[in-house]
């Protein structure tokens, strides 16, 4: 797997002499209300010359790019306009003008933020995260594509006082950046490559690199716990099941740890339920669940955060085949819960629904299962926000700060009592599908049947986990949510 290697530094410099700063380009990011006059005698008059061209003005996604500026040691440099001082806004501003000089030769880049009170520690955070957005580039199975990046150091100019804040909270947005990645990467690699085999690889490669404690639990260990949902499932795949259990302890033992439960269906057919064959190529990222447990791991061990955590996996491939579960069969659950499998295209509950039950014996202090698990998510939020169901208010209240300060936001859908009769059936304790309408609702009431025992919250990212398109690929979603709430429990 490509890793990255970024540095990130805080460098004490004031406006009055940006133009001084060293390296390939510098960056500068305005918000839409700064005062230009603020920069040193050249910027200022580079700007003022820009403008009076009309190829600039102080207007939100506004850009220039110079070459070989006079009096700026830079070789080049970028202005780009905010629409204000936000992190967002600025996370917007930085990718792009990093979008304008990650190809060129750019190894060195320094930034400079205008805005009240700013650079800021969100500020901050955002700029690491977009810089490492800006270089991925998915390679591994396309030798034709372009050399990565060279981008290497990143420097965020700033005041004395606030040069300690600010390097610290570059470190989080490259560990959240790195964790990003990671996940994107998992997801993007083809059905035939990122395997349930692959997954538990990737989560022992990280135990080595980290210092996590992992355990891959075989097909013959998932019958002996007596996971008839999750096995189900994987009946009619060739690839073998795998059930990771990858833990980070940053604090004492006796510590409740947080429990994040990825769905990991490495590739969905729909088994006998088929899909429709358009975009069934998209379907590799059904593991989008899984790829952010390890890419929030991998966040967390970077930054040595001082919480225990524990990700569960539940990995397999969902296919048709003369094993594979029909439907209308009935199958117990490792809770002793009997399922009606209505439609085998409902899956993710099936596997998701036997981890959350493993869950208990980590005694948590929460639980967030992690998966791109409805359609009806996508219709009802579309790609911006990751359908968040809770019923636990303090609970919700913290991943929905979690994910606004993170600019991974969620939105918080209703978990009320009378969704819960969609799932009657005459046959089994419940049926693993509703009719269609209030689909990702259904879908959160049959996973909370087997979260009764702990704190639980459920992140449907159908929506955000990947991008179709032109731009089609994994976008490492929730890892930012999932690593600012663990930190902010850490704190």
């Amino acid at each position: 797997m490509t890793r990255v290697i970024m540095d990130f530094h805080a460098l004490s410099l004031p406006p009055a002499s940006w133009s001084k700063t060293d390296g390939d380009a510098l960056l500068v990011v305005l918000a839409a209300d700064a005062d230009p006059a603020q920069l040193d005698k050249p910027l200022a008059t580079l700007w003022r010359d820009l403008c009076t061209a009309g190829e600039l003005e102080l207007k939100a996604g506004k850009t220039a790019l110079v070459h070989q500026p006079a009096k700026v040691v830079a070789a080049r440099v970028v202005f780009c306009v905010a629409a204000n001082g936000s992190a967002k806004a600025m996370a917007k501003a930085f990718s792009t003008g990093l979008g304008l000089l990650k190809t060129g030769g750019t190894k060195t880049l320094s930034v400079g933020v205008l805005a009240a009170g700013g650079p800021t520690a969100a500020q901050a955070e955002a700029l690491a995260v977009a810089a490492l957005d800006a270089v991925y580039l998915y390679r591994h199975t396309k030798p034709s594509a372009p050399a990565a990046p060279g981008l290497a150091t990143v420097r965020l100019l700033c005041a004395s006082a606030d040069q300690a804040v600010l390097q610290a909270a570059l470190a989080r947005g490259a560990a959240i950046g790195q964790g990003v990645t990671l996940a994107r990467e998992c997801a993007n690699r083809p059905g035939n490559h990122c395997t349930p085999t692959y997954l538990a690889e990737e989560a022992r490669r990280l135990a080595k690199s980290h210092g996590l404690k992992v355990q891959v639990l075989e097909r013959k260990d998932i019958e002996k716990l007596g996971m008839g949902s999750f096995l189900a499932v994987a009946r009619g795949s060739a690839e073998p099941p795998k059930f990771i259990v990858a833990q980070w302890q940053g604090a004492p033992k006796k510590q409740a740890p947080i429990v994040l439960v990825g769905k990991g269906i490495t590739f969905d057919t729909g088994g006998i339920s088929l899909k429709p064959a358009a975009e069934m190529d998209e379907m590799k990222f059904d593991m989008g669940g899984a790829a952010s447990v390890l890419g929030t791991l991998r966040a967390l061990a970077q930054m040595k955060a001082k919480v225990n955590v524990v990700g569960l996996i539940a990995a397999t491939e969902n296919m048709p085949g003369g094993k594979a579960v029909k439907p209308g069969d009935v199958v117990t659950s490792l809770s002793g819960q009997t399922i009606e499998i209505l439609n085998t295209d409902a899956e993710g509950r099936l596997i998701l629904c036997d981890a959350l039950t493993y869950a208990e014996r980590f005694k948590p202090a929460a639980v967030i299962d992690i998966a791109t698990l409805t359609g009806a998510c996508v219709i009802a939020l579309g790609h911006q926000r990751s359908g968040l169901f809770c019923p636990d208010d303090a609970l919700a209240e913290e991943l929905q700060r979690a994910g606004d300060n993170a600019l991974d936001p969620c939105w918080r859908m209703p978990v009320d009592e009378e969704y819960d009769e969609a799932l009657k059936s005459s046959f089994a304790d419940m049926a693993n599908v509703g009719p269609r309408a209030g689909g990702a609702i259904t879908a959160a009431m049959f996973l909370k049947r087997f979260a009764g025992k702990y704190p639980w919250a459920h992140l449907d990212i159908a929506g955000t986990a990947w991008k179709s398109g032109a731009a089609k690929g994994g976008t490492g979603r929730p890892v930012p949510l999932l690593t600012h709430f663990i930190l902010g429990r850490a704190a």
